[in-house]
């Protein structure tokens, strides 16, 4: 007699990676059902929120922050023992984290890929770039990716790089005049500045409008020009797939032959559900992928599950410029200074990627301020002085994997259902303290050209949301999670698809990627199943 089965897939987690993989497998003609932990919360929910929300700063904050499905700000959601405060801005709903990322979409150079067989240190991937090339543009292509064709991404200013076989799906915005200054005056002195591929269109795309210059990327975009995986949440829905929200995964079950048979998951209301497929994909983020496979006790035959974890760690400068550039128009974030993305120098030190930041500068220009007790006209005068002059650059740091930068389920906390939450131990290592000396090199230099006031130019270390390596992807079983297909070592019926399985960091945003392998992933188990 046959077996029965509740799916042929299972996806766990309906952020931009699951979502992608459920709809190509749908479109296909699979039977796949997507268990969220959030709820949906329609757009016009969102912008309300934040309209009404005394929190701008708190990108979090407009989205729900339930008892069993919290946000990553929630106080006892992230357990950090480490030395560093690790507290990256992630949520549970319909559509995932990408409701509020800034959608920066690099591609990955192959050098990237091959740190160790190029420069020493790190690892390599176990695929090559020619492989993912393909799922790259299909990633492209799903999210309406804008970008310039022209220009070297590797920042040596030598030719069109990485390699392409298709030009980007929809050209690069116009630069604003806040990164035309910079860029001109920065940029003579021997800084290479690169427009930034993003998910924000610029003309309409699969159903979405051209982006019209809200400066709200971040917390959410108030029209859905910027890519967010709830679009593709809906086309797996439509496409047949069944969306499961209100539904918190918390094991994996086991069965004969090392297969994975179900998933068990469970509701607010307390109500345990068990489900069975013919294949199973876990894409939730890179710190609750790996708490769930510890608690289901699978996948570690390694011992590198909620190992590796890795962030592209920054710091950060702000300064008022000689001349008003007006930041806050257009995007959040356009582009950067990429001197430091590829070299011989990745021996030695991480590389370095220094990005504009453009959001409207009023909030912070004013509470620094009124800390100052500035009142009354002279404040309104500063405040519009200042903003005009206000400059941003947020700076990111390669990072490479250390298997004592860890996550696991927390021994102290758990959530309104009885899960345990996540436990953090996070370090900053010499490879990432001398990009930093590099990098404030650069910082005193562009206050220089730019005559410009320091604000903050010691910020500390700073989360960038970037969650790489905790299930990493390896050519051996006995260091790795998962092969260069994303599939368990242990079971062969078992997917991840997460930023988590990236096994070296580059300074480059990791969403782009993951969206290819879970693109990849799809087409592998619609062979299969």
């Amino acid at each position: 007699m046959a077996t029965q089965y509740d799916a042929d897939v299972i996806v766990i987690g309906s952020g931009a990676l699951g979502s992608n993989a459920a709809y190509e497998l749908a479109r296909q003609g699979k039977d796949v059902i997507i268990l969220e932990a959030g709820e949906r919360i329609p757009r016009w929910k969102i912008v309300e929120n934040f309209r009404t929300s005394g929190r701008k700063s708190n990108f979090n904050a407009p989205y729900p922050n339930q008892p069993w499905a919290p946000t990553s700000y929630e106080e006892k959601y992230i357990d950090s023992v480490g030395e560093f405060e690790f507290r990256p801005g992630m949520l549970k709903l319909v559509g995932g984290t990408t409701w509020h990322w800034a959608a920066a979409t690099w591609r990955y150079t192959p050098n990237d890929m091959k740190l160790y067989s190029t420069y020493g240190v790190g690892r390599d991937w176990p695929i090559d770039y020619e492989e993912l090339e393909p799922y790259y543009v299909r990633a492209e292509k799903a999210l309406g990716v804008s970008g310039s064709d022209t220009e070297d991404q590797s920042g040596n200013d030598q030719r069109p790089w990485p390699p392409r076989s298709e030009p980007y799906p929809v050209p690069p915005e116009g630069e604003t005049y806040y990164f035309q200054r910079l860029k001109a005056r920065i940029g003579a002195e021997g800084y290479q500045f690169l427009h930034e591929p993003n998910a924000r269109t610029v003309q309409p795309w699969d159903g979405r409008p051209a982006c019209s210059g809200n400066n709200n990327c971040m917390p959410v975009c108030p029209i859905g020009a910027m890519y967010s995986g709830d679009v593709h949440a809906d086309h797996a829905v439509r496409a047949g797939a069944r969306l499961l929200t209100d539904a918190t995964a918390y094991q994996l079950e086991k069965g004969a032959g090392d297969r994975i048979v179900a998933v068990h998951y469970r509701s607010s209301n307390g109500d345990d559900v068990r489900l069975t497929a013919k294949a199973f994909i876990v894409a939730a983020h890179g710190l609750e992928t790996p708490k769930l496979l510890l608690m289901s006790e699978v996948a570690n035959s390694s011992d590198q599950v909620g190992r590796n974890l890795m962030d592209h760690t920054g710091i950060s400068l702000s300064f008022l410029a000689d001349e008003p550039l007006w930041p806050g128009r257009g995007q959040v974030q356009q582009g950067g200074i990429f001197n430091w993305r590829d070299g011989e120098f990745r021996r030695e030190h991480a590389a370095i990627k220094h990005a504009l930041g453009n959001a409207v500068p009023n909030e912070t220009v004013t509470r620094r301020l009124l800390e100052d007790l500035i009142v009354g006209p002279e404040l309104d005068e500063r405040i519009r002085h200042d903003a005009a002059r206000y400059v941003s650059i947020t700076t990111t740091f390669e990072t490479l994997p250390r298997s004592h930068n860890t996550v696991r389920p927390s021994r102290r906390y758990k959530d309104a259902l009885g899960i345990p939450t996540l436990e953090v131990d996070y370090r900053v290592d010499e490879y990432l303290t001398k990009a930093a000396r590099v990098a404030k090199q650069d910082f005193a230099n562009f206050v220089r050209i730019m005559n410009g006031t320091v604000i903050e130019d010691d910020s500390g270390w700073q989360n960038r949301d970037h969650l790489m390596g905790t299930v990493i992807m390896g050519e051996k079983p006995e260091n790795s999670v998962v092969n260069g297909e994303c599939r368990s070592w242990d079971h062969d019926n078992l997917f991840l698809a997460t930023t988590g399985v990236i096994p070296a960091s580059g300074v480059i945003n990791p969403t782009l990627t993951g969206v290819a392998l879970s693109i990849r992933i799809a087409d592998i188990l619609a062979r299969e199943v």
